[in-house]
């Protein structure tokens, strides 16, 4: 099929209603952690970051990870002690800055609500007394393919303890109370992060939950906690506001890690979810375009749409030549928008998340549409909000 690129791009800029919810495009800014919160909370700078993204015409803002109310939710994310922003206390008002002045620009936008798991170091974070949970007690095998620095990687698998009933029940808690707190600041629905080996992907990964009670065994008892969390919070928020779940394949642990090998395998991890309410799956890779199984072109976005009947969106390397922990040369802005607009047009997926692009430019959406060279990210964009 022959896409004209110039015609089709316009198709990524038509209204989408989730729910009671209409975003304006299908752009969304992924969900990065930036790490720029003193003390979890928002200040003007990060206001006017989000702002600037919004002013620039994306259509739906997922803000960076935000911790959950639980005590160990959230440890070193190597950006500075306790610098990530949380969905509690004093951050609430910083939070419904944020919302406002998104809105201003007409622009929507959801908080990542986030809870590090395994992944947590112990130690660090704003309670370091607190001991990091997983629900087997594990952070998962060790000697697998990672990106982590050595330091950070345990010696021994076993972390800690299972969790009990009452922590399961704390921590499910701790997720309905934040989505509770991030509706009442005006945002206009939930993102939950559930890859990357943090602790909802802990509870669906074989390499970190080896329970045989209902919270672990095959798939879709492993599904359960996370369906949980999306049940209870949808009971609280209503029917009117979208969700957005974020899963992976790939861990942090390990690289090369599934879920799922099979397009029927998948749909025992993500049906469980869908069935509790989640409207759009967030298929996290380091490449939105490649194959999410042998056999078929179609993406893991693809394939999340087709098993579950929810939305999808593509997200990984959007706008840029390489993916997320693959920088082997200086990074570029991909210009060739073809392969993502033949998918678009195949109904592969319904929304398509911009990250690192976006970083480094907060306009890459209208000059996106305009057909306007963007600014190129950088690697030191990391450490600036801009």
């Amino acid at each position: 099929m022959t896409v004209d690129v110039a015609l089709d791009r316009e198709s990524l800029f038509t209204p989408l209603t989730i729910r009671g919810v209409t975003v304006r495009n299908r752009i969304v800014m992924s969900a990065m952690t930036r790490g720029f919160c003193p003390d979890g909370v928002p200040t003007e700078d990060v206001v006017a970051y989000y702002r600037r993204r919004a002013e620039g015409g994306t259509g739906l803002i997922i803000t960076e990870g935000v911790a959950v109310d639980h005590a160990a939710a959230l440890g070193d994310a190597g950006l500075g002690e306790n610098n990530v922003p949380v969905m509690s206390g004093d951050a609430l008002d910083g939070w419904a800055e944020v919302v406002k002045a998104v809105h201003q620009h007409g622009g929507r936008i959801i908080p990542q609500l986030w809870h590090q798991g395994a992944m947590r170091k112990p130690g660090t974070g704003p309670n370091p007394d607190v001991p990091s949970v997983s629900p087997s007690g594990l952070w998962g095998p060790l000697g697998r393919m990672t990106s982590i620095n050595p330091t950070s990687i345990p010696k021994d698998p076993v972390i800690g303890v299972p969790m009990s009933e009452e922590d399961i029940e704390d921590a499910i808690a701790a997720f309905v109370r934040s989505a509770v707190n991030a509706v009442a600041v005006g945002f206009d629905g939930i993102a939950l992060h559930g890859g990357h080996g943090y602790l909802i992907d802990n509870f669906l990964w074989e390499g970190t939950n080896q329970r045989d009670d209902r919270w672990g065994g095959d798939r879709n008892r492993r599904s359960a906690f996370g369906a949980e969390i999306v049940r209870r919070i949808r009971a609280e928020i209503g029917q009117d506001l979208p969700i957005f779940f974020r899963f992976s394949q790939w861990k942090q642990q390990d690289f090369r890690a599934t879920l799922a090998d099979t397009p029927e395998e998948l749909a025992d991890v993500l049906q469980p979810l869908a069935d509790a309410g989640v409207d759009v799956f967030d298929a996290s890779v380091r490449y939105y375009n490649r194959a999410g199984f042998e056999g078929s072109p179609d993406s893991l976005a693809g394939w999340a749409r087709k098993v579950t009947g929810a939305l999808s969106m593509a997200v990984g390397g959007v706008g840029i030549n390489q993916g997320m922990y693959d920088r082997v040369k200086a990074t570029a802005a991909v210009t060739d928008f073809a392969p993502l607009l033949e998918r678009f047009s195949k109904e592969e997926f319904d929304l398509v998340a911009v990250g690192r692009a976006m970083i480094g430019d907060p306009e890459w959406t209208r000059k996106f549409r305009d057909h306007a060279d963007p600014r190129p990210y950088r690697a030191e964009d990391d450490g600036i909000l801009s």
